[in-house]
């Protein structure tokens, strides 16, 4: 769900048939003048996933091919301190815009960027899908401008982690901040028609985080050094769900850890883990469209020793654990592993999961699922 490595001459897409064997992907702007410059590029999640007992006779196992993400984007400069993004993705079936903000970057401890952007929240939403550890890491309730089920077609309180606002964020050593103000819901309970606020604040104990603006990773692949890093993300926006005539209020926050160390021979440990909790102030009509509750997930990662330049395996195990104010908890267990040919740019993932945990919140079927996915961008 975001916008990094973006920079390229050419959308068309070589073959991902050939994927296992491409080389490592590289890329170049347009260069305008001296401070004006444009690039290009795009990116391909695919899967196919065999689900237990998910077939029209609920009893054999669903064969579903997805087209998971299908991104293009455009940046530029137009002069020193002001740039712009603009992004596509497919939503519900169709595509549309994901992103389009104006970006005013004087330096690192301040920086403004005006639009539609990514919301300021948790590592995992911050991710976005194509920076993620694992191939399915939305299985914890996600925050209202990433929440499908609220969103439908109208985009109510946001699309994908995006929302229309304006973020404020910049990094004063290892101290990471961003803050912004947003749109959020719109429908007839927010009658006030009160905006969302969103923050996240990190702390990096040892190396610091280099992403664009306030996006994070959750595997660098030990190319980032040393990484220790705790966060806290929350979000709030009065009359946020409900009618107009019983209307409540939202407010969540979460907790994440993430944990990087590099070994020998180019292998890597990784360990990433978060607690989240959500308020709705008035759950009368609300249970079907916001999670309220409490969710938790861990995750560890073993990058196997290779030489330079080399593909790698990334075995990874996760935990997820959700648990509504109202209604059963759920749980959720994935094994994967990724085969890294270029990073984020290049990759395999097969993995299988197991448990009845997903992005709702609520409990869902209680699946065992295989899944094969395949990412590239350039």
């Amino acid at each position: 769900m975001q916008m990094k490595n973006v920079v390229g001459q050419s959308l068309l897409l070589s073959s991902i048939l050939a994927i296992s064997s491409a080389p490592a992907l590289a890329g170049g702007k347009i260069e305008i003048d001296d401070t004006r410059w444009v690039s290009f590029g795009a990116g391909i999640r695919t899967s196919i996933a065999s689900v237990s007992d998910s077939a029209p006779n609920g009893s054999s196992r669903a064969s579903n091919f997805n087209l998971d993400n299908m991104r293009l984007y455009i940046s530029g400069q137009a002069s020193k301190n002001f740039k712009f993004y603009f992004g596509t993705d497919k939503m519900w079936g169709e595509y549309g815009v994901l992103d389009a903000l104006v970006q005013y970057e004087p330096g690192e401890k301040f920086n403004i960027w005006m639009g539609r952007m990514l919301v300021p929240a948790d590592r995992i939403e911050m991710n976005g899908p194509f920076y993620g550890l694992t191939w399915g890491q939305y299985t914890v309730p996600l925050y209202p401008s990433d929440n499908d089920i609220n969103n439908g077609a109208n985009g109510v309180a946001g699309t994908y982690g995006r929302d229309e606002g304006i973020t404020l964020w910049g990094s004063m050593g290892k101290f990471q901040y961003a803050v912004g103000i947003f749109d959020g819901y719109s429908g007839t309970a927010n009658q006030k028609d009160a905006p969302l606020f969103a923050t996240r604040l990190a702390y990096n104990f040892m190396s610091k985080e280099a992403n664009p603006g306030y996006y994070t990773s959750s595997t660098y692949f030990g190319k980032a050094g040393d990484i220790l890093t705790v966060a806290l993300a929350a979000q709030s926006q009065s009359d946020g769900y409900g009618t107009a005539t019983q209307s409540g209020s939202f407010s969540g926050f979460s907790v994440d850890f993430f944990f990087e160390k590099p070994m020998a021979s180019n292998a890597a440990i990784t360990v990433e883990a978060e607690y989240k909790s959500f308020d709705v102030s008035n759950a009368a009509g609300f249970g079907a469209t916001m999670f309220d509750g409490n969710a938790n997930f861990a995750s560890f990662a073993y990058l196997m020793p290779a030489g330079d330049g080399a593909s790698q395996y990334q075995p990874y195990l996760r935990f997820t654990g959700n648990s509504p104010s109202a209604g059963a908890s759920s749980s959720l267990t994935e094994l994967g592993v990724n085969y890294v040919v270029s990073g984020h740019n290049l990759k395999l993932n097969l993995n299988l999961t197991n448990g009845d945990a997903n992005a709702s919140g609520a409990q869902g079927a209680d699946n065992n699922t295989i899944t094969f996915g395949m990412q590239f961008q350039i």
